[in-house]
């Protein structure tokens, strides 16, 4: 093993990971500087790149991260700003209140329930811009509302956007999506129950547990089976989607039966109002479901809007102008805002100066978008996962779930992780004998603990609440979770093996 060689390739995540937390940089700042050194590194160091190969995979990733990453954090924004413009945001607050104002309730409702709605429909940041908005609406510190929608968008990540990371991984592995799907829900329920738990306690200590442990534990469970069921039985596309609605459900019945003491006494609001307040959002659910793979005659016909060039090597890149969440989330919200009665003009407004104020956001998600294009073209992701494989051997099950947080954390996406590291893990695991759909699902299941501490992700949620600035010290507060929760999912990972015929 070349150990220069492995350190050079580390250098850009040990780098990203110090200058956040440690130097608390602003995030624009050190990814930008950190592309320039991935792209000297990768012409210059062991990988050899080509100048042009090594740019051209640095644009293509831009151009991704500016469609369809960043348009959806700027859709998001807007829904929001302009819900707070026509004074909707307040009736959405209201009605929230009078189920319940204690905010452990809140959390499970909103940045559980409701973001693991958004991330099986639509994925790609919404599921941390749009509940961490509405949070800080309601009175929750920025900080707060932050870090709890990052740590909540973990477990849904890995069947977000109906389905898309794992029927990806599928694909790249040449393995059944079925059983990737079951093994993967599996390897995550425990995780579903101790997240709701880990929220309540970063909502309120530990004492917070007390007078909502009954409610946290229905609001767990509640996803947790349909979810597992839905996997096993169904595929890929609906798990996330079908958990969500059935937690936000049960959590929200719950605290109308056994907590209606903490429901605040609010004015009656009349049903069109309500509905009104809430029509943006009900019209984005309606588009996203309407596009989705849930519907491929629609989706296909919007999908024909579509340019196609060739920016890095052979393959297509595919800019799709209607067909994609962020789009869907703007026209949904200008048809919202119309029927609302606001002018095109003012909409449109709203929509310049949100635009304007995401431009250090825009130059974060850029810059770690094309830097993970770099890493992973170049051959410095491979690298590091060959170095991993090597040095643990038998070992490798626990290591296996890193290896998907490591992909995510640098990409910010735990579909972009399966395709870096799907077909490695399951290489590792035929070399030492092991259950090849077992390993390539740890490292599904893994990739959703490096959600929480992406810089990607991480941008949208600073992007969402105002905090541009303050990565870092988010970054510090998610480490030490993702931490956990690897080794968490590793050593189960580990310890069932000898029990996988009994599955």
């Amino acid at each position: 093993m070349d150990y220069l060689q492995l350190a050079a390739a580390l250098a850009p995540i040990v780098w990203l990971i110090f200058s956040l937390v440690v130097l608390k940089l602003p995030a624009y700042r050190t990814c930008a500087l950190t592309l320039v050194c991935t792209l000297a590194l990768a012409v210059f160091g062991w990988w050899k790149m080509p100048a042009v190969m090594a740019l051209s995979a640095a644009l293509e990733g831009a151009a991704m991260a500016l469609w369809p990453i960043m348009i959806v954090i700027i859709a998001a924004v807007f829904t929001y700003n302009l819900a707070r413009h026509t004074g909707s945001m307040d009736v959405i607050t209201r009605m929230l209140s009078s189920i319940t104002t204690d905010k452990r309730l809140l959390v499970l409702i909103v940045a559980w329930g409701f973001g693991g709605f958004l991330e099986g429909v639509a994925g790609y940041g919404t599921a941390v811009a749009i509940p961490a908005s509405i949070l800080a609406a309601m009175g929750f510190q920025p900080m707060f509302a932050a870090v709890i929608c990052l740590v909540a968008n973990t477990v849904p990540t890995a069947f977000g956007a109906i389905g898309i990371p794992i029927v990806t991984m599928a694909g790249v592995t040449g393995l059944p999506v079925e059983t990737i799907s079951y093994y993967t829900a599996l390897q995550l329920f425990v995780f579903i129950i101790l997240i709701t738990y880990l929220l309540v306690i970063l909502t309120s200590g530990f004492k917070g547990i007390k007078g909502v442990f009954w409610a946290t534990l229905v609001s767990g469970l509640a996803f947790a089976f349909p979810q597992l069921y839905t996997a096993k039985y169904m595929g890929a596309e609906l798990p996330c989607l079908i958990g969500s609605v059935c937690s936000m459900i049960a959590t929200i019945v719950w605290a109308r039966l056994f907590h209606r003491d903490t429901a605040a006494q609010v004015d009656p609001i009349p049903a069109a109002e309500k509905v009104k307040a809430w029509l943006p959002y009900i019209l984005v659910f309606a588009f996203i479901i309407l596009c989705s793979n849930l519907f491929p005659a629609i989706r296909d016909a919007l999908g024909a809007a579509k340019t196609t060039v060739r920016i890095y090597g052979d393959n297509p890149f595919t800019f799709k102008w209607i067909a994609t969440p962020g789009a869907l989330i703007i026209i949904a919200t200008y048809i919202g805002g119309m029927i609302q009665g606001v002018k095109v003009r003012e909409i449109t407004g709203v929509l310049g100066s949100t635009a304007k104020k995401l431009v250090y956001s825009g130059i974060t998600v850029v810059s770690i978008v094309a830097l993970a294009k770099v890493m992973a073209t170049s051959g410095m992701i491979n690298t590091i996962a060959i170095a991993v494989a090597d040095s643990t051997s038998s070992y490798f099950p626990f290591i296996s779930p890193l290896l998907g947080a490591l992909g995510t954390f640098v990409t910010g996406s735990d579909t972009s992780s399966n395709v870096l590291f799907g077909q490695l893990q399951m290489e590792v695991a035929n070399r030492i004998n092991i259950d090849s759909i077992w390993i390539v699902s740890a490292s599904a299941a893994g990739a959703t603990a490096g959600k929480m501490i992406s810089p990607q992700s991480i941008a949208v949620a600073t992007a969402a609440t105002g905090l541009t600035g303050y990565e870092g010290r988010i970054m510090n507060r998610t480490l030490a979770v993702c931490v956990g929760y690897v080794l968490v999912l590793g050593t189960l990972v580990y310890v069932a093996i000898p029990y996988l015929h009994l599955l």
